[in-house]
């Protein structure tokens, strides 16, 4: 994501204090303190720690360990929402610091930061804007979920020379899509970062992105020279999804809430231990089959069965960390199976996710899918 990268530029004493703050702002943020977390981060910049070490080698780890703490069951979404909004605290915090005002002197342009229609995830967003910031670069944070038709608006507004786009999940990839366009019509660059455009970008640059950054430091780097050139002409961002694949997108996305539904009935007979499930555990298989789907989409959107498959060994390791067996999921993609025989592409896609799922089964599991 933007902002997720730890930095080691002092040697082994500096990084061995990060690792003790990381410590501390952890322990803090998982009891909701904002401002025991806020004043081990100011006293860290008052010892003459840089804001962006402070930023990339502190928080950044913070966010990273609470999203693998929480695919692993070591903390709940509740706790995970805490730790969040305490770092929203402490990056606020850190940002009215004398050491971190102070950078803002250079003038490298405007940049417009932004989180894609739908995405909420918007901590690694909110870390780049300061980033840039402190490198000199004016930056209109818009923060997260921000509906399309309202950037080109902003972009307009205030002739930003950059817009810097987040999504964290590849179901805001379509999203992500339109976004992309609808700035570059307004005829500046796009820069896209997070998980969602894949771990080499490759979603980026198939959506038609100017740019594409691993993380905030890679960003800083990708804008250091000033705005991206244009890859493309206004209008012709991303082009179009040829067919079949295209077609199944639309035709699945249409039908997804009944392809649930009838894999659901199904699958009390594939799995009798469905018989005795809570309403609450009814709800998460539901939940769960329903995110099956869904990234099936997606994997059809950009025609990379991969993404799919990469998905249900991720899921595969969420279950286990629930006590849920991830043989589970082999009858759920048998049904999933049986609902596509008219779909060749969407079809094949499950049939390989099976086969990864299968030939993968029992070994340690990716902590992200993407």
């Amino acid at each position: 994501m933007f902002g997720h990268s730890a930095c080691d530029r002092g040697g082994g004493h500096v990084a061995d204090n990060l690792e003790d703050r990381v410590e501390k702002v952890w322990t803090a943020a998982l009891a909701g303190d904002d401002h025991g977390a806020a004043d081990v981060a100011l006293a860290a910049l008052d010892d003459g720690l840089p804001p962006e070490d402070l930023l990339l080698g502190v928080l950044a780890p913070v966010q990273s360990r609470v999203g693998d703490a929480w695919a692993a069951n070591g903390v709940t979404v509740a706790q995970e929402h805490i730790v969040t909004a305490v770092s929203e605290r402490v990056l606020a915090a850190v940002s009215r610091h004398p050491a971190a005002r102070a950078r803002h002197t250079e003038d490298k342009g405007r940049a417009t930061v932004a989180c894609v229609d739908g995405e909420w995830h918007a901590f690694p967003a909110r870390l780049l804007a300061e980033l840039l910031r402190l490198h000199g670069w004016r930056v209109d944070y818009l923060g997260p979920h921000v509906p399309t038709p309202y950037l080109p608006m902003h972009v307009n507004g205030t002739d930003a020379d950059v817009v810097a786009l987040s999504a964290s999940m590849p179901s805001r990839l379509p999203a992500a899509h339109a976004a992309i366009a609808a700035c570059q019509e307004t005829g500046k660059p796009v820069l896209a970062g997070g998980a969602a455009f894949g771990a080499d970008g490759r979603y980026a640059h198939l959506l038609g992105a100017d740019g594409w950054a691993a993380d905030g430091l890679g960003a800083v780097e990708h804008l250091a020279g000033g705005p991206l050139r244009r890859r493309t002409r206004p209008g012709e961002a991303g082009g179009h999804r040829p067919p079949p694949a295209g077609e199944e997108f639309d035709r699945i996305s249409g039908m997804a809430q009944d392809v649930v539904s009838s894999v659901m009935w199904k699958l009390g007979e594939r799995l009798p231990a469905m018989a005795g499930y809570s309403r609450q555990q009814l709800d998460h298989t539901t939940k769960d089959i329903g995110y099956i789907v869904e990234f099936l989409t997606i994997a059809l959107y950009v025609r990379d069965p991969e993404l799919f498959s990469r998905f249900l060994l991720w899921m595969a390791g969420i279950l286990t960390a629930r006590g849920v067996p991830e043989s589970t999921l082999f009858p759920a993609l048998d049904l999933l199976a049986g609902q596509l025989k008219d779909f060749p592409h969407a079809l094949a896609t499950v049939e390989h996710g099976v086969e990864v799922l299968g030939r993968e089964e029992g070994k340690d599991r990716p902590r992200h899918p993407f």
